[in-house]
């Protein structure tokens, strides 16, 4: 008999008793957890070793399960990890969720969860979670903002504390929910939408590897979480930060970190307006269209010079002296500008270090010495480079004068030669400089065959 449909359903209690059941934990990892006995042939265990961190991607749950079980196993989780299953639900979803009384993390990444709307009074069940991951869900903006939601309680309390003497202080106990990490890649937005009800509590938003290109959008963020602290763009199309200084204060006010990577920001004024952000201390901005032009030392010279509040740079963390360093190289680097193609920046670093004389050009390049080689009766000038070896010199000599395979050198110090005689050139790896070599020496070739009555004759 061919099983049904219904036979194929896979429940988040029955995994979890699959996955922790005393047989794939023999010594005991993790915390036991005993239930009462159950039925003959419940799938449920009666023993199971659950740790408090709950890793079950990838399979193929659809539903809960048994409520009861779910709340007597997952007492002490805090955090779950239901990516790449088949959740498709809110509903078993929710009641997941509301069995662990102490979740902290849920991870519901690539679940189809398009066009699958949250009922409104169900949002109360998520409002323990306090970092939710929405990766490639397709999930609408009206379930992320109803997963986001906060009483009109939580509204008055964090209108209050905007009047308080600490201007934008939040208490962290203000809301009913505590939602503070929301990730949203992959999601394909091109748009956001708006929503009566703001969530004050969202820290960090991550919506990266979407569509969003206009700063209309992005700038819905702002008043929608209005604490955010940390927001991540990457790999959008955003063409450019496109309000006034007094806008990006009002609607970003606790800014910290922004992530402009892969963007399409293409313009210097779009950095210069990063400085509006009242908090800003961290930008990420590699692979814009505007810096491609630019070596990689002039790309982080020029960004860093433009973001003088900026403590952190594409992940490195910016000191005073490189700080300095990259403020006078603006300067020398639009010195020789027209006044029009100056920017503002320039006029302010000016006043700070005065104007700057061009950077000496310093010849790095090796520099070759003239020594004169002798074998026999014949002689030839060559130039050497001092930071090679005696065996790389070896094998010059041998290619350029075409010499026997055995061979001995011995350098002549033509100013102390009458003193100490020739040096014998005997350790392969040994640098020349460190011989002092100089122009006008030479170098002796003798044949290895002929070394014993040669070198005695020297």
């Amino acid at each position: 008999m061919e099983s049904s449909d219904e036979d194929e359903v896979r429940t988040f209690v029955q995994v979890l008793s699959e996955k922790y059941n005393p047989e794939n934990f023999p010594y005991g990892q993790g915390v036991g957890v005993v239930v009462l006995p159950r039925p003959p042939g419940s799938p449920v265990k009666d023993r199971l070793f659950l740790p408090s961190a709950l890793v079950l991607n990838d399979s193929g749950i659809s539903k809960a399960g048994d409520r009861q079980d779910i709340a007597a196993f997952c007492a002490h989780v805090v955090e779950l990890d239901l990516s790449h299953n088949q959740l498709n639900d809110w509903g078993e979803i929710g009641t997941i969720v509301s069995s662990i009384p102490h979740l902290d993390f849920l991870n519901l990444s690539m679940n189809p969860l398009s066009g699958v709307q949250l009922e409104p009074n169900m949002a109360e069940v998520f409002s323990r979670v306090r970092r939710l991951v929405l990766i490639n869900t397709q999930v609408s903006w009206d379930t992320v903002h109803t997963l986001t939601q906060h009483t009109p309680e939580d509204l008055q309390c964090f209108q209050s504390s905007l009047c308080s003497p600490v201007k934008n202080y939040v208490h962290p106990y203000c809301f009913h929910g505590r939602l503070e990490e929301l990730f949203l890649c992959l999601n394909g937005y091109n748009s956001v939408s708006e929503s009566q009800t703001a969530c004050p509590s969202l820290r960090l938003l991550q919506i990266t590897d979407n569509q969003l290109q206009d700063w209309a959008e992005v700038r819905k963020f702002g008043l929608l979480y209005p604490s955010l602290s940390t927001l991540v763009l990457a790999n959008n199309s955003v063409d450019s930060v496109g309000d006034t200084k007094e806008t990006l204060e009002h609607l970003f006010p606790n800014l910290r970190s922004i992530n402009l990577n892969n963007s399409g920001l293409s313009k210097w004024i779009d950095i210069e307006r990063l400085n509006f952000f009242p908090k800003l201390v961290e930008v990420k901005a590699k692979g814009i269209p505007l810096l491609q032009s630019y070596s990689t030392e002039e790309r982080r010279s020029l960004l860093l010079a433009q973001l003088p509040s900026v403590m952190v740079l594409n992940g490195g963390a910016v000191s005073n002296g490189e700080r300095e360093d990259a403020e006078r190289f603006f300067i020398r680097y639009y010195q020789d500008c027209p006044e029009q193609e100056r920017p503002e920046r320039y006029h302010i670093l000016v006043s700070k270090y005065g104007h700057l004389a061009p950077l000496a050009e310093v010849d790095l390049s090796p520099r070759l010495t003239m020594v004169v080689v002798r074998w026999g009766d014949r002689m030839e000038t060559v130039s050497l480079r001092l930071e090679q070896t005696v065996g790389d010199l070896k094998k010059h000599l041998k290619g350029l004068l075409q010499l026997p395979n055995g061979m001995r050198l011995f350098y002549i110090d033509r100013e102390m030669c009458s003193m100490f005689g020739p040096e014998e050139l005997k350790c392969g790896t040994r640098a020349l400089h460190s011989y002092g070599i100089r122009d006008g020496d030479e170098i002796l070739v003798v044949p290895r065959d002929k070394s014993r009555c040669s070198s005695s004759g020297l």
